[in-house]
């Protein structure tokens, strides 16, 4: 009897213990935790647009050594680049997107730290350096740069338009701690003063040096793209995150690469989405968005951009804002990206060498002809309309315009480019040299729309004053 019941309990320290290897263990959790810059709109593609059409959880790794995964996908949303920093060295964030100069700034902390960063993809760039400006209120009599000597300029400090700001006033022999007074404002402080003339001017960075003008409360009298030095957003991410989780990252950026393809094949669409989430209005976002933008969107790590990094380390060092000097061979790492455009099945080197902006296609809204020159291209957004109307020059958009108010429809917005760079503009705030032959011209600056004018006897107006007269429609060829 005793022998019986010994086997039994046998038998059932057998089962228990066979039961307990048999039984599933618990699913590992990795953490994906992103610091994004919603407002900061190209950064959409890695933010903002994975978020809202969950992107993300499409692309991430669910085989091989992932099967079992769950994941905690964090999101922490920013208004400026430096407080990512500080949460990525910590351990609180996994990426984060920011600007070139305070990406740099990034790096230099993160080794001060004893730990590494690395810059692993572009989000949006200009090689121009496009995207960030210099902005007065609306009656200010400051027209240039040189009109600022003396005066108090605010700025984000640490932020790529900060970098800019330094720049510039180098390049015009200005000392930023003599000869103007810099002043640290976020951009939201930065709109009360610009509304109510309490700063004499503000370096903004993207989108606010387009979103402040739009809503009429500032002008922009300098570009970055005047200083031809590239810019751009990216990615960062943590190394030893990148090295325990390279799947992961590759993942997020395949879901980059799709954002961004879905952004380019319906700018309008999209740009209200961001308008939805950010409160930056759908205009503006399609300004930087929609064809010949004011910046491309480029995840593929371009030479121009990482010069672009090189230049800003270089900025970091020279007016003592760094201790240390960032290697930037060793900070950009474009492992990751070239593994996400395989993955994707787009050739990395194609583009790469892809340089040109989405081109404005089809032909002219109000006379059929085909838009040539996109430096004389202009585009209308008609208030109720889903798609942008294109024109092939700022006459025959303001002739469309003239028809259009004389119908009662209403315009949302209207965009020039300007003759000289062809950066993106606002009709409203753009300068127009108009000389008897009506090629009419639009330029951001003043001073360039009067050499123009005068060089062509025309004469320099804004477009309130513009008086254009319906365009002619194409003939048809002859048979």
């Amino acid at each position: 009897m005793m022998k019986s019941r010994s086997w039994r309990w046998v038998v059932c320290l057998l089962v228990i213990v066979l039961g307990a290897a048999c039984t599933p263990s618990e699913k590992r959790t990795i953490r994906v935790a992103i610091g994004t810059q919603n407002a900061t709109i190209n950064c959409a593609t890695g933010g903002l647009l994975l978020r809202e059409l969950s992107l993300l959880e499409r692309f991430l790794p669910r085989e091989g050594a992932y099967k079992d995964v769950e994941y905690e996908i964090v999101w922490k949303d920013f208004s400026s680049g430096p407080p990512i920093t500080g949460e990525m060295i910590a351990g609180h964030l996994d990426f984060g997107m920011m600007a070139d100069f305070p990406a740099v700034m990034n790096g230099v902390a993160s080794q001060q730290a004893g730990k590494r960063n690395v810059y692993i993809a572009a989000l949006s760039g200009s090689a121009a350096g496009a995207g960030n400006g210099i902005l007065v209120p609306i009656g200010s009599p400051v027209h240039t740069m040189a009109d600022l000597r003396g005066k108090r300029i605010s700025v984000a400090f640490g932020s790529t338009a900060h970098g800019m700001l330094l720049r510039a006033l180098s390049d015009l022999g200005m000392d930023p701690e003599r000869d103007v007074t810099l002043v640290s404002q976020q951009p939201a402080e930065a709109e009360a003063a610009l509304r109510w003339s309490t700063i004499d001017a503000h370096a903004g960075f993207v989108p606010f040096a387009e979103l402040f003008p739009f809503r009429g409360i500032a002008r922009k009298i300098y570009d970055g793209a005047i200083t031809q030095i590239p810019t751009s957003h990216g990615m960062l991410v943590r190394a030893a995150y990148a090295e325990e989780h390279p799947e992961v990252v590759v993942g997020l950026l395949r879901a980059v690469i799709e954002a961004d393809r879905l952004l380019e094949q319906d700018p309008e669409r999209y740009s209200e989405v961001i308008e939805q989430v950010t409160g930056v209005d759908a205009e503006v976002a399609y300004m930087f968005h929609g064809p010949l933008g004011i910046q491309t969107r480029d995840v593929a790590l371009k030479p121009q951009f990482v010069h672009g990094l090189r230049v800003a380390a270089d900025t970091l060092v020279l007016l003592r804002r760094a201790d240390d000097h960032l290697d930037i061979d060793h900070f950009v790492d474009d492992r990751y990206v070239r593994q996400a455009f395989e993955a994707a099945g787009v050739s990395y080197e194609e583009r790469i060498a892809r340089t040109a902006k989405v081109p404005i296609t089809g032909a002219d809204a109000l006379t059929g002809a085909p838009i040539a020159d996109p430096k004389r291209a202009a585009q209308i957004w008609v208030e109720g309309e889903t798609w942008v109307r294109p024109y092939g020059s700022p006459a025959s958009a303001l002739a469309a315009r003239r028809k259009l108010g004389a119908e009662g429809r209403q315009v949302r917005a209207m965009f020039v480019h300007d003759r000289h760079t062809g950066l993106k503009l606002l009709a409203e705030q753009a300068w127009y040299a108009e000389p008897p032959d009506g090629d009419l011209a639009a330029f951001l600056s003043r001073d360039y729309a009067e050499t123009w004018a005068r060089e062509r006897k025309g004469a320099v107006k804004q477009l309130a004053e513009l008086k254009a007269e319906p365009a002619p429609a194409p003939q048809p060829p002859p048979r």
